[in-house]
């Protein structure tokens, strides 16, 4: 990175942390989270869930495999600014076909490097996540900026990051894997979808029709599904209002399995309640506990509203936990005899970038389109 521009990160409280200018030039506004994953940066840039916020990598150093398209979870980026402490000055990866700075310039990504971002991570865990301003003005402007910033809570974002139109998506993983001849027709709700979550419905035997974030009950099930998906997103799930509406009408007529946004509305739909965590939970270690079997799994994670649990009693099932805080983690609900089970997730097994623990979640959802009771 040639770049020595002075550059400020300034959150909404006022606290203003100095660094340098990287990617594109300008200002970027949003709500100032952290990720603790070592790898995977590519993937946290396109990942849609990351719209609306600045994104801040704890890794020490960031950017030294470059980034290459086939990592790409989207076909953009959809961070609103990114944040580093050393921005790599060398790529080395045979596969990469272009320097990270150079890939946050093409794609209109402004970005900050230089930061000791351990105090930044400390600040934002004592003190939650809040709204926060990247660019070169004065520091005065840039906290007025994230102080007129409007919160995350209550905003849906899932319009933003969405598909305008219906497609069928077929491909798998490639190289990475031996995709299974199609079984099932799954319907994709996409309110953020990444890529690897089409893939790896692909790689388990599924035919996917992705449809967008607006979809009614009454179309998806004009699709003929043998099972509906309900995707990862930005923003307040309790603020999807049309989103929640569809998953009602859907629980108990086709199986049903949902990630992230789509685990909380999932929730929503069945009459519980969502809250704002104070930071949230990102990256690519967390430990959580499937209640059914016992064991524990390693899990990648990002999400910075989770589902009130208590407010679930009688109407569904908790099957996963948190290690570390004891957040709900997954639901379940079997239904009524001839009614199709659902159940969904609150992190994220197609774990581009993590582990692989969870990936048999996309077998139960095909075994539940099987008819298996498990």
């Amino acid at each position: 990175m040639s770049n020595t521009k002075q550059a400020h990160l300034v959150l909404a409280d006022g606290t203003a942390f100095p660094g340098v200018a990287a990617g594109a030039s300008g200002r970027a506004l949003g709500e100032a989270v952290f990720t603790t994953g070592m790898t995977g940066y590519q993937e946290v840039l396109t990942d849609p869930s990351y719209y609306g916020q600045i994104v801040a990598m704890t890794a020490p150093q960031i950017g030294n495999t470059g980034t290459t398209g086939e990592d790409d979870e989207a076909d953009r980026p959809w961070v609103a600014g990114f944040v580093m402490h050393e921005l790599s000055s060398v790529t080395s990866n045979w596969r990469s076909d272009a320097s990270l700075d150079a890939y946050l310039m093409r794609h209109g990504i402004v970005a900050i490097a230089g930061i000791d971002v351990r105090t930044l991570t400390r600040h934002l865990r004592d003190n939650g996540a809040q709204m926060a301003c990247i660019g070169t003005d004065s520091i005065e402007a840039l906290a007025a900026a994230a102080k007129a910033a409007p919160s995350m809570a209550g905003q849906d974002l899932t319009g933003q990051v969405t598909t305008e139109t219906s497609y069928v998506w077929s491909k798998g993983s490639g190289v990475w894997a031996d995709s299974a001849s199609p079984k099932h027709h799954v319907v994709a709700i996409d309110h953020g979808i990444k890529g690897n979550i089409l893939r790896s419905l692909v790689d388990h035997g599924c035919r996917v029709t992705v449809v967008p974030s607006t979809a009614t009950a009454s179309e998806v099930l004009a699709l003929n599904p043998d099972g509906v998906f309900v995707s990862n997103g930005p923003g307040d799930p309790a603020a999807v209002t049309h989103g929640i509406e569809t998953i009602r009408g859907l629980v108990g007529k086709k199986p049903l399995f949902g990630i992230c946004l789509g685990h909380q509305m999932l929730a929503l739909a069945l009459g519980g309640r969502t809250y704002k965590m104070k930071f949230g939970h990102r990256g690519l270690n967390h430990p959580v506990k499937d209640l059914v079997t016992g064991k524990i799994e390693i899990t990648t994670q990002n999400h910075g509203f989770a589902v009130d649990v208590d407010s679930l009693a009688g109407k569904c099932t908790m099957t996963h936990v948190h290690l570390n805080d004891d957040t709900c983690m997954g639901i379940e609900r079997t239904g009524s005899a001839g009614e199709s089970p659902a159940f969904s997730v609150q992190y994220h097994p197609e774990a581009s970038a993590g582990p692989h623990d969870s990936r048999y979640l996309f077998a139960r959802f095909v075994g539940h389109m099987d008819g298996d009771e498990a």
